[in-house]
């Protein structure tokens, strides 16, 4: 992964012994692919419909049925986080569709009484099992040493919920999000 660009490096203000603080702002990493939907329509979970059927018509072709599940909008509260993510989600799209995508960081701002419905991603923990999540856990660890901060030893099963979204920057919002909320970071 390359580092995020410097105006989205936020980790070094945000980032203490306690973890990586919360403010008003969440952030989502996606694809500029989907930038102009996500503009028109908002956050919706399991949002990348192109990526979806891919994987359905990917399924079908080896004999096998695909169940989709209803995954919630993904949020950290750090920049540099989303843009982890962000990366990711290029990556992930390349495989199966052409074109120069770029890594996108997309701001969300909840009015306050939709805000509480952010919650800290508990889930991540059998993601945090894969090849994926230790490329996340390395990529965090780099972080924390950059800013000059203990990375957190976890146990994934044993963690504190809090430590899910404190200390790996992992939240998420069990529904869509509207446009009105959403808003490019540049």
């Amino acid at each position: 992964m390359t580092a995020a660009p410097q105006a989205l490096q936020d980790a070094q203000t945000l980032l203490s012994d306690a973890g990586f603080a919360t403010g008003d702002v969440w952030y989502h990493g996606t694809s500029s692919a989907l930038l102009a939907s996500i503009e028109d329509n908002g956050l919706k979970r399991s949002g990348d419909k192109a990526m979806k059927q891919a994987a359905k018509q990917t399924m079908a072709t080896i004999g096998n049925s695909y169940t989709e599940s209803i995954e919630p909008v993904f949020l950290t509260q750090s920049k540099e986080l989303a843009h982890y993510w962000a990366e990711q989600t290029v990556r992930d799209r390349s495989v199966r569709f052409e074109g120069t995508e770029q890594p996108v960081v997309i701001a969300v701002q909840l009015p306050q009484e939709l805000a509480k419905g952010v919650k800290p991603d508990v889930g991540a923990a059998s993601l945090l099992m894969t090849k994926e999540g230790e490329h996340y856990l390395a990529h965090i660890t780099g972080v924390y040493d950059r800013c000059g901060v203990q990375a957190p030893s976890i146990d994934l099963m044993k963690a504190d919920r809090m430590d899910y979204l404190n200390k790996l920057g992992m939240a998420y919002y069990d529904k869509d999000i509207e446009a009105e909320y959403v808003s490019v970071v540049s």
